[in-house]
């Protein structure tokens, strides 16, 4: 890559501020003249993160890392040196010397974790041109999106593409860039079988997968086909650049409207978020391809101490996915539940609703957790005082959770006047929980097998 000349460094730092690029990554309130938040490198519970405007550094006490802008770039994404600066060019329209591609001995050379984000880069753009510049391309995958109801702006937006279906399109062309077949493997994009060489998701429509600060982390590929013998979805394999338990979908786009909100809608799928973003609900995001994980939850936690989790009508599902709103307590975060219509979900709801029609709806229809999975789980009770008993049980085990002690006596107070108990024997029954000395006392056939205690669905297909 082309030396960033002296001048353009200096342009560079002299434009950037700190604490707006530290604000995508960090929910920071001000302390006096400087700003403090969580740490974005461990997971403490009290701030101890600072970050001086007027000097323009950052001193992180948990962990001693500190300095300029450029360092909390290297240190946060794994930038190197040159990389930091061409993100803060990037972000404050400055123009540098434009690269030429790198040569496979440059690309050998390069660090596999570089080797893999430039091959993922070069994927994406590649995807987007065989959309947008092919017969096949507009014929099938702009089509499906376009039918779909996107804008172009927002195909544009998300760097939705298409892998042609001849076989070997990516490969080929990625192989003749100097591209190493090994690393091609690696993300996932190309495969071998039989000593041939093919596209891993040729024929299918693709979702990049970015970090929070924007890099291509991965893909999730969707078929076109109405064959079930088929998996609807493929997402790329775990990498060195990609864990999809620690990646939400979208957020690359929603983290400055979380952060503004004070909010994080949380969804099921790719459309969801899609759609979601296209109506105005800018603070939307999902969980990638996987049951909701505590990395996940702690991501989210940087930029927003609020989730609303969003549902379609499938209570199987909704049953399922319990477990992750217990980790959501867990991690002391507030956490809401909003049930869409019977056949609606956040996709299909936000392209028929406009953005003051939607937002009102989740604003008059979201529900606190125990609201929530008492409504769900009544359904099975009845009049069974055995059954509600066990259901109580559930929902204090998940007061139980919550590690701020005047929140879980707030929540206690609302369940024993909700169910017209002593507030001191859901007290007690909360403090033996905590204590590690509850052993499981639930045994109920109905409730012991059903699925509410396992992960919840992963991408929604």
């Amino acid at each position: 890559m082309s030396k960033i000349p002296g001048h353009i460094i200096d342009e560079i730092m002299s434009a950037s501020r700190i604490e707006e690029v530290i604000g995508e990554f960090v929910q920071l309130k001000r302390s006096g003249s400087n700003l403090k938040g969580l740490s974005p490198f461990t997971n403490e519970k009290t701030p101890s993160f600072m970050v001086s405007p007027a000097k323009q550094i950052f001193k992180c006490f948990s962990t001693g890392k500190g300095g300029s802008v450029v360092t909390f770039l290297m240190e946060k994404e794994h930038y190197s040196y040159p990389e930091a600066l061409r993100w803060l060019a990037n972000k404050y329209n400055i123009a540098i010397p434009v690269d030429r591609e790198p040569t496979a001995e440059e690309l050998a050379a390069a660090n596999e974790k570089d080797a893999l984000f430039i091959i993922n880069e070069f994927a994406k753009n590649h995807f987007v041109s065989s959309m947008n510049q092919t017969d096949e391309g507009k014929s099938i995958g702009l089509s499906y999106f376009r039918q779909r109801g996107f804008t172009q702006e927002t195909i544009d937006k998300f760097q939705l593409g298409y892998c042609l279906n001849t076989g070997s399109d990516l490969t080929d062309a990625a192989l003749e860039k100097g591209y190493k077949f090994e690393y091609l493997d690696k993300v996932g994009l190309s495969k071998e079988r039989d000593a041939r060489k093919f596209d891993f998701f040729k024929g299918r429509v693709i979702f990049p997968i970015h970090s929070a600060s924007g890099r291509v982390l991965g893909f999730g590929g969707r078929t076109l086909l109405n064959d079930k013998k088929i998996a609807k979805y493929f997402n790329s394999p775990e990498s060195s650049i990609y864990n999809k338990s620690e990646i939400l979908y979208g957020l690359f786009y929603a983290k400055g409207e979380i952060i503004k909100l004070d909010e994080c809608l949380l969804c099921e799928g790719y459309t969801d978020v899609i759609s979601m973003h296209q109506a105005g609900m800018c603070n939307a995001v999902s969980s990638s391809g996987t049951s909701l994980t505590k990395e996940q939850i702690r991501l989210i936690s940087r930029y927003t101490k609020n989730i609303t989790i969003l549902y379609d009508g499938d209570t199987a599902g909704i049953k399922a996915s319990f477990r992750g709103i217990d980790l959501i307590l867990e991690e002391g975060l507030n956490v809401k539940v909003l049930l869409f219509p019977d056949g609606e979900d956040p996709d299909s709801f936000s392209r028929k609703n406009s953005r003051e029609d939607l937002s009102q709806f989740i604003a008059t229809n979201r529900q606190d957790f125990i609201a929530f999975k008492a409504g769900i789980l009544l359904e099975q009770v009845q009049n069974d005082p055995l059954q509600k008993a066990n259901l109580i049980k559930e929902i204090i085990h998940s007061i139980s959770l919550i590690p701020d002690p005047i929140t879980r006596s707030i929540y206690a107070k609302e369940i024993a006047m909700k169910y017209e108990l002593e507030e001191s024997l859901i007290t007690t029954e909360v403090t033996r929980l905590r204590s590690g000395k509850w052993a499981d006392s639930i045994d109920e056939p109905w409730l012991k097998d059903a699925p509410i205690l396992q992960p919840e669905p992963a991408e929604k297909q």
